[in-house]
């Protein structure tokens, strides 16, 4: 799902570059169609996943503007989406925004690695930073 959130600059300037990035990283997968929403949420992405039956749910969402980062694109990852999903049961890869913070490439390999360790584990968020593959700090 691509998400304006709280800066639809992110999503206008990052959205489909990281997109196709991941989906260039996601062969093995059976990837649903692309949902866009406007002033929409993470928690969308629940009720989303489980209407469509997803084991996964990935949403690419506009993050709060700082004073310097008004285009930062956040992608958080919820294993078995569902409604009441709460944070904890969620990664996020946060601040994709090249050349400033995390390039289109490297958070692709982060969010497809979380996926792989989500699927292996069958969960997601303070489960799979606990239990799962190491992973590069900023991953969470």
């Amino acid at each position: 799902m691509l998400a304006d959130g709280l800066s639809p600059r992110a999503v206008h300037e990052h959205g489909a570059v990281l997109t196709t990035a991941l989906l260039d990283r996601l062969a093995d997968w059976s990837v649903a169609p692309v949902v866009l929403a406007a002033q929409a949420r993470v928690a969308l992405g629940d009720e989303i996943g489980a209407a469509l039956g997803a084991r996964v749910a990935l949403v690419l969402i506009g993050e709060r503007p700082g004073l310097s980062s008004a285009d930062s694109l956040g992608v958080y990852l919820t294993w078995d989406p569902r409604p009441g999903r709460v944070d904890p049961e969620r990664n996020c890869v946060s601040n994709v925004r090249p050349p400033h913070g995390l390039g289109y490439a490297q958070a692709a390999d982060l969010v497809a690695r979380l996926l792989e360790a989500a699927r292996v584990l069958g969960a997601s968020g303070v489960a799979l930073k606990d239990e799962g593959p190491a992973l590069p700090s900023g991953a969470g």
